[in-house]
């Protein structure tokens, strides 16, 4: 492809952006009390946002409909088209309906409308013409015009979708703000995804445990701690004295900075060689504070203790990596 081809595309896709941006900005300058009120009206909804659109307003209302729930604010889509042949019966006198319609015309949505109305179910719409009939049939109307679509037809909905989609993130977000809505309570609603398996995962969860933790008394020889950290293939051991009570830990590191004096130390107790006082975690901690902790610290292997210090497991970084956390 020649150049000026190539710069013709660019510019094209140039054009787009900036005719987006310049509806988003649009968009923005409308926020005002309709948005409060859309907000207040759903934070004492007893029951469910419904959300309903068709064509492309449908696919933008099944996406805002999945970003509200998976923010704490249950919602689904209904597809109106599929309401008047008994969905209807999914929308509840507790419910907010939020219908979306740029035209504001579109005859399935106002078909439902008065049942809408009669079960007495909170409305707000979603348009670009406020005058339109759906506007004016509702409780509330956030205006989501814009000055101009992307496409050069100014047919396909284009600017008119993101500004319906940003609308609708504006709307979750401001929600999940409002509710204390927290990392944790995302997770709990991703219990397969990557953030719920950093977010969900205990230490007791991931860490090794009985004959899997490497451990020997402080009185062990040299000899007897490299044997256990050989046995356990975790780079390390934990040193302990009566009652698993942690007083150290001898690691690949340790042993590297003493092999030049090697004949020197191999008759000590292994307590006497081990890094006092070292990194460990408490088992009612999360898995992804372990990586926080052997991320920060540059290490490989925590031990695992209970809340009187006693050694109760151990966990290195591939632990971490078969079940997701890193």
């Amino acid at each position: 492809m020649n150049s000026n081809k190539s710069q013709q595309i660019i510019h094209q896709a140039r054009a787009v952006f900036q005719i987006e941006r310049a509806a988003l900005k649009s968009l923005e300058s409308n926020l005002g009390a309709d948005f409060v009120a859309a907000i207040e009206v759903i934070l004492k909804c007893q029951g469910h946002v419904v959300v309903i659109g068709m064509g492309k307003s449908g696919h933008i209302g099944n996406k805002i409909s999945a970003t509200l729930a998976s923010t704490g604010t249950p919602a689904f889509f209904v597809h109106p088209g599929e309401a008047s042949h008994g969905d209807l019966g999914m929308i509840t006198a507790g419910d907010v309906v939020l219908a979306i319609s740029n035209s504001g015309e579109t005859e399935e949505v106002l078909t439902i409308l008065p049942v809408i109305k009669r079960m007495g179910a909170k409305l707000i719409s979603m348009t670009g013409k406020p005058k339109s009939r759906l506007a004016q049939n509702s409780d509330i109307h956030l205006d989501v015009s814009v000055p101009e679509e992307a496409c050069p037809l100014g047919l396909a909905p284009t600017a008119s979708t993101t500004a319906t989609l940003v609308m609708g993130d504006a709307l979750a977000v401001t929600l999940l703000e409002l509710r204390g809505f927290t990392k944790e309570d995302f997770a709990r609603s991703h219990p397969a995804g990557s953030l719920g398996k950093k977010l969900l995962l205990g230490i007791k969860d991931v860490m090794r445990t009985g004959d899997e933790v490497p451990r020997v008394d402080q009185t062990a020889s040299f000899s007897e701690a490299l044997m256990e950290m050989n046995r356990k293939g975790l780079g390390m051991t934990a040193v302990t004295h009566q009652h698993d009570q942690v007083v150290g830990v001898f690691t690949d590191g340790d042993l590297r900075r003493i092999l030049d004096q090697f004949d020197q130390y191999k008759a000590y107790p292994i307590g006497k060689l081990a890094t006092l006082n070292p990194v460990m975690i408490n088992q009612s901690k999360m898995a992804v504070e372990a990586a926080q902790i052997m991320e920060t610290r540059k290490i490989h292997s925590l031990l695992v203790v209970d809340d009187n210090k006693r050694l109760v497991g151990a966990l290195n970084i591939h632990d971490l990596l078969r079940a997701g956390v890193v």
